[in-house]
């Protein structure tokens, strides 16, 4: 399965999950709201307030697979798979102001003892179809979620096993007050407002963390760079940053080959790193890789070097006497420990007449430039 399929289909489950989530949702919503009024259970009310709260994410998740799998464009590069985040961090607050309400008026209700609800058998029925219904919700979606990799699916998969478990506090809290304890009932809705609550701040601050580019856990960073260096020509990494994008993570890094290998070499092995991150099992979506011919620490020695126009320009006037101007086009430069190397080619024919040492006289007349390191000359066969 390729990219493009692979986003397809994590659209496809994305929407799959939210419109079964929802029905059932929208049905639990009505039967704890109308039976939790029927029945007398404060609990069970904001139960089904939980189960309102549920059918609100499955929404959320709908509008966010609808959008966050389209492709990069000019104005969304990296793609849009952060609007997923978003909708989370609306979720967690959504979740976390149902919890606040629910705190509200379960602790107004213990203040006043006289409006204490007095719950009747059926509420108990209604608690055991939920934690049923929930349940099955929650094996259903997390099963697409740990396919696709999606932190919004496992967000709103969690939300269905908490509206489970609320059920089941909700189950004892009714039993407790049909045993006589009617305090019983309140408190299992404040025990399921913190149940929200908390599942609500944890989906909303991953999420922030994640729009404010926290990297991967140092455990997972140490992991990434072990599969970089093993590969044949990286002799060094640093420079491992990453952030994540929905589901996935992008990283760039910075890589240390020879310093003296062509730039097609130097190319082909960050293709084959970014490929080999790809492939891995670390949920990398895609991999920016440097290449460096030293440590940075070293690079920055260089800074201050003249570009290749102006080298051409110094070695061409320090080497007039000994070579042809126009032989000092075939010219390699090297920016390496804050000084330019230089590797000259020279036709073959040229070893004849070539005067002995011309390379020591090369090598001392462009070294008086002062930025100048090695000077390395080359004999090339070339067919006429």
């Amino acid at each position: 399965m390729d990219a493009q399929q692979r986003a397809q289909a994590r659209d496809k489950a994305m929407r799959n999950t939210s419109v079964v989530g929802a029905l059932v949702n929208l049905i639990l919503t009505v039967l704890k709201v109308v039976f939790g009024v029927i029945g007398q259970s404060h609990a069970l009310i904001a139960d089904g307030i939980h189960s309102l709260a549920d059918l609100s994410t499955d929404l959320m998740v709908w509008f966010a697979a609808k959008y966050s799998n389209q492709p990069a464009d000019k104005e969304h590069p990296y793609g849009h798979a952060r609007i997923e985040t978003a909708f989370t961090v609306g979720l967690g607050v959504v979740l976390i102001a149902t919890a606040v309400g629910i705190v509200m008026d379960s602790a107004q209700r213990l203040l006043s003892p006289e409006t204490l609800l007095q719950p009747t058998p059926i509420v108990l029925l209604i608690a055991a179809i939920s934690i049923i219904a929930n349940e099955g919700l929650y094996q259903y979606t997390m099963c697409a979620a740990r396919e696709f990799k999606s932190g919004l699916l496992t967000a709103n998969a969690w939300h269905h096993r908490s509206d489970a478990i609320s059920s089941i506090v909700v189950l004892i809290g009714v039993a407790g007050s049909l045993m006589g304890v009617p305090y019983l009932d309140a408190f299992a809705a404040l025990g399921v407002a913190f149940m929200i609550g908390k599942i609500g701040w944890d989906q909303a601050w991953s999420s922030i963390r994640e729009l404010i580019d926290t990297g991967m856990e140092p455990k997972t960073t140490r992991a990434i760079e072990r599969i970089i260096e093993n590969i044949e020509g990286v002799r060094g990494v640093h420079m491992l940053r990453s952030r994540r994008m929905g589901g996935s993570y992008l990283i760039d890094v910075h890589i240390e080959v020879d310093e003296r290998l062509s730039v097609s070499e130097g190319h082909k092995i960050a293709e084959y790193v970014r490929l080999q991150l790809i492939d891995s099992d670390k949920d990398i979506s895609n991999a920016l890789v440097h290449i460096d011919p030293e440590d940075d620490s070293l690079a920055l020695l260089c800074e201050d070097l003249p570009l290749r126009r102006e080298v051409l320009a110094d070695l061409r006037m320090a080497w007039a006497g000994d070579i042809d101007a126009a032989q000092c086009s075939l010219v390699t430069l090297h920016y390496l420990s804050g000084q330019v190397h230089v590797d000259l080619v020279r036709p073959l024919q040229a070893l004849q007449t070539d005067p002995p040492g011309l390379c020591r006289r090369l090598q001392d007349t462009a070294q008086a430039l002062g930025y100048v390191g090695q000077v390395r000359v080359f004999y090339q066969y070339c067919e006429s």
